[in-house]
């Protein structure tokens, strides 16, 4: 394979598709997956099936130059693919523009449906990425929203929601689609949108705090809610963030997420998160506010995020978390679970991964006593490999979330059924 907008280029990324049933939330198995180039989308390029987990393998992809990620310029950095999935007993999907980056591993989620009568195959079209495309510039608002208004909608305290609504286009758009979205999806959906992925993660994690803090904002105050609308955010880049259904993510940016989806950024003395607001920076400049290039050009030299964040709002800016998360059993027990661990949170996580074994069937089941054994650890440790994180066997921060958002999603569809 080569790819044709550069011949002989020597860089991959990889693509993997993750297969799961509308219905069910579990794996679909044996799915037949067709990729293709978007400038010849009848030329198929590659076939494979799904695993029994519903998963592809990584399949290596050409991709343009790293360099043109690393800068701006009118070269695309990413490559463009098209992919059709079908099942048996599911109707067809057909998502075009996927974008694979060199060295980097780009997850394409498909939910497929039960087929209809009809028979109607879905397509999906990724819009270029914010950083390459053309997209109106944000328009600036206050970092602080006033939240003593009679009659007003607030929340008392910050939560992470299980889902946010998102509107697909400007506020006013009243034929635009609103779609629910779990917020770490969301998180990871935009940041994949308007960051490259192969920046370092210093200045993928300022940006990914500085979305969530926004967004968090807009749940805090219920913005659109007391504007008289149905939802949480929209993906206008005029207001918000862009957002774009069914786009693939970024293992990068997805492990990021995973780790810090809790956080947000605070001043002293003000309860809501910080509205803050940024720019491309070449483009469109915006004191005052973070520049995302400026954000990779100071990781590039050595700042974390956080000094990234106080170097563009301020050094009263700070990292602030919350453990009040909806849609969860129960909180992250504050320490790692591993052999020889036991007790009650050990007991949940066995009862949970025997929930999940139900739709994810290589996953082996658990005697649920509160113990902390090999058995235990295999389990975690296939549960890992499944979902796209580190396969260590150890319930971390990031392990513990994800097991307990998969359990809800498995056991609602079930006792829906």
């Amino acid at each position: 394979m080569i790819y044709p907008a550069e011949s002989g280029t020597s860089y991959r990324g990889s693509l993997r598709i993750n297969t799961s049933s509308f219905d069910t939330s579990g794996a679909v198995p044996g799915a037949k997956v067709s990729i293709s180039y978007s400038g010849e989308p009848d030329n198929v390029i590659e076939e494979i099936d799904t695993d029994e987990n519903g998963n592809s393998i990584d399949i290596p992809l050409p991709a343009p130059k790293l360099e043109y990620s690393m800068e701006p310029g009118v070269n695309q950095p990413y490559s463009e693919y098209n992919i059709t999935v079908s099942a048996r007993g599911y109707e067809t999907v057909r998502i075009s523009g996927i974008e694979i980056l060199p060295d980097e591993l780009s997850i394409q989620n498909v939910s497929l449906l039960p087929k209809a009568i009809d028979n109607t195959a879905e397509l999906f079209v990724i819009g270029p990425h914010t950083l390459y495309g053309d997209y109106p510039p944000k328009e600036p608002e206050s970092e602080i929203k006033p939240v003593n208004e009679s009659g007003e909608i607030v929340l008392s305290r910050v939560v992470i929601p299980e889902y946010v609504v998102v509107h697909d286009g400007p506020p006013a758009d009243a034929n635009a689609k609103n779609y629910y979205v779990r917020y770490t999806d969301y998180i990871k959906n935009v940041a994949s949108s308007e960051i490259y992925a192969t920046w370092p993660e210093a200045a993928i994690t300022a940006n990914v705090l500085a979305i969530q803090s926004f967004t968090l904002n807009r749940v805090f105050t219920e913005w659109y809610r007391n504007k008289n609308y149905d939802f949480t955010i929209t993906s206008s880049t005029a207001v918000d963030h862009k957002w774009i259904p069914e786009r693939n993510i970024f293992q990068s940016i997805s492990d990021v997420v995973d780790n810090i989806f809790n956080n947000y950024l605070s001043r002293p003395d003000v309860l809501q998160p910080i509205l803050t607001q940024y720019c491309d920076g070449k483009r469109v400049t915006c004191p005052g506010v973070m520049s995302q290039w400026g954000s990779k050009y100071l990781a590039d030299d050595g700042f974390s995020a956080i000094e990234i964040l106080k170097n563009f709002y301020g050094s009263s800016i700070y990292i602030n978390e919350t453990d009040i998360i909806s849609g969860i059993p129960s909180s992250w027990p504050g320490y790692d679970l591993a052999i020889g661990s036991s007790g009650e949170k050990v007991s949940q996580l066995q009862n949970e991964l025997n929930v999940i074994a139900t739709a994810y069937p290589a996953i082996p089941l658990l005697a649920v006593d509160g113990i902390y054994g090999q058995r235990t650890a295999e389990s975690v440790r296939v549960f890992q490999k499944i979902f796209n994180i580190g396969e260590t066997g150890i319930v971390d921060f990031q392990t513990w979330y994800k097991i307990s958002q998969i359990y809800v999603g498995v056991s609602r569809i079930a006792e829906y059924n």
